[in-house]
């Protein structure tokens, strides 16, 4: 990316909190903050506008929370790519935000090198929780997952049982040829049930489906 700068869009309701880690980030020839937002909907407004590489969004803000404003930029298919800044947040506020689509999730008192070595591993395609980053998210999430506290009886949200079989496929990460050969299936077949599988749990890509299945328990460990 060399000649290139990584632009990036701070969205936090604290003017004092964005105007010292906009200074921060200048300090460091490779990126450039185009723009700032004060709550959730100026965040995803600015994003439109600016398109930057990074979206360095707090959790907590008015009008639109954070999680929210993840989930409309979702829908708008958008190349951002986001990290959740917070000062505190559950096991299950994480895995909702990676499953809503945020590329990394950073705690406000982390120390500044460490927020500048997420932002460069989320640019370089990698995930970032906490402080390292993660190379294998659906492992990470799995993992999460199985953490968590059982609690009541899961819906498997109308699937039926090949549908189910093939959901395990798509968080294994096969793709659509290779689970057709595993099934004796056509790959037209295969379509069909993704698509219904998509219209069931309300998603409408193959990395949210496995987030999703991940984050409800819908496969066996």
């Amino acid at each position: 990316m060399e000649g290139k700068k990584i632009s990036i869009v701070i969205a936090d309701d604290h003017t004092i909190f964005r105007d010292g880690l906009r200074r921060l980030l200048e300090l460091e020839d490779e990126f450039e903050v185009v723009g700032e937002a004060a709550d959730g909907a100026e965040a995803v407004a600015k994003v439109r506008l600016y398109h930057p590489t990074i979206l360095l969004l707090d959790l907590a803000m008015p009008k639109m929370p954070g999680l929210d404003a993840l989930r409309e930029l979702a829908q708008q298919q958008t190349t951002t790519r986001s990290i959740l800044l917070t000062a505190a947040i559950e096991r299950r506020q994480v895995l909702e935000a990676l499953q809503g689509g945020a590329r990394g999730v950073v705690m406000k008192d982390s120390a500044t090198q460490l927020l500048l070595k997420a932002i460069r591993a989320v640019v370089a395609g990698l995930y970032w929780v906490g402080r390292e980053p993660v190379t294998d998210i659906m492992a990470y999430l799995r993992e999460q997952s199985l953490m968590q506290t059982p609690s009541r009886a899961r819906s498997n949200f109308g699937l039926t049982r090949r549908e189910t079989e093939i959901l395990g496929t798509i968080v294994a990460g096969l793709s659509n040829k290779e689970i057709a050969q595993k099934f004796s299936l056509s790959e037209d077949t295969v379509k069909h049930h993704l698509t219904n599988i998509f219209d069931k749990v309300g998603v409408s890509s193959r990395l949210e489906l496995a987030l999703f299945a991940i984050n409800n328990r819908l496969i066996e460990s």
